[in-house]
């Protein structure tokens, strides 16, 4: 009797549907409940109550954060592929990403403070550059083209949370940050709700958009301008009033390369765009509609 052969799970997260469905329900269960949102149950409010402080107050500033229309359709038109012989701005940036690391499909860290390594792009397109700035920021907003993710990382020292602003994000709980490691449980993020981490709580995760990706992808993009995004706040400890040496602060995060043999290496933060330029793009694409 020959032994079944077991096909391969696909990224992001190499699983089955069965364990897809075990680990959804593991973070129904989960205590702090790993999403913050408005809780539909007593179960839910209790696992909520078991959250941080200082992650809380973070969740209730953000809660009325939200995208106008024009905003959403403004990125979902810069990340399409192009279409007669142009190239929208951030899909340009996705391009250039995946040369430099064809490890997995990229995605973009917009800076809301500071400057961006890609905010020259915006002005070879006649966007004036005008702002000076570093490149770190306790705050990013990232978006996720569809079907692109994170590789496994760890936020360290660090406290925050990932707010999701549009379209919908999966996020998966790691143990440890090994690519064997322990996987805690799987949420999908809808607008309005966030996930959260500690040094002690849910530092290692996964980020992956789980929307279409169009007619004709590749391995490291996607053949569609859909997208999810979600604001960042990371908060070292010295921030909380806690004292904490410089490698364990957001300028840097460990991370498990997706290539083998995932070895862990280390992601100098850095932002691809800033906030300021990709609001003035998407403002004058809007009153050119």
């Amino acid at each position: 009797m020959t032994e079944e052969k077991k096909t391969p799970a696909d990224p992001p997260f190499y699983i089955s549907k069965d364990e897809e469905r075990r680990l959804r329900l593991a973070a129904e269960k989960i205590s702090p409940s790993l999403v913050i949102a408005q809780a539909s149950s007593f179960d839910e409010y209790v696992r909520q109550l078991m959250v941080p402080p200082a992650v809380m107050d973070l969740a209730r500033k953000a809660a009325d954060i939200r995208f106008s229309a024009w905003e959403i359709e403004g990125i979902r038109e810069l990340l399409a592929p192009g279409t007669g012989g142009t190239v929208p701005l951030l899909r340009q940036i996705l391009i250039k990403k995946a040369e430099l690391d064809p490890s997995h499909p990229p995605y973009i860290r917009v800076a809301c403070t500071g400057k961006g390594d890609y905010d020259d792009l915006a002005a070879a397109h006649g966007y004036e550059v005008t702002h000076e700035g570093d490149y770190g920021s306790p705050v990013v907003l990232e978006i996720w083209p569809a079907q692109h993710y994170s590789p496994m990382h760890s936020h360290g020292e660090t406290t925050g949370i990932v707010y999701c602003l549009a379209g919908q994000l999966d996020v998966m709980s790691y143990a440890t940050l090994d690519w064997n490691a322990e996987k805690r449980g799987l949420v999908t993020l809808t607008p309005g709700q966030c996930a959260w981490l500690t040094k002690d709580n849910y530092a290692v995760h996964k980020v992956f958009c789980p929307l279409d990706g169009g007619p004709n992808p590749t391995k490291l993009l996607n053949d569609t301008g859909d997208f999810g995004a979600s604001f960042h706040v990371y908060l070292n400890r010295d921030e909380l009033r806690v004292a904490v040496d410089d490698s364990e602060s957001r300028d840097a995060f460990d991370y498990i390369d997706e290539d083998a043999p995932h070895e862990k290496k280390q992601f100098q933060t850095y932002s691809d765009l800033s906030w300021r330029v990709l609001r003035s793009v998407l403002a004058k694409n809007a009153r050119d509609w």
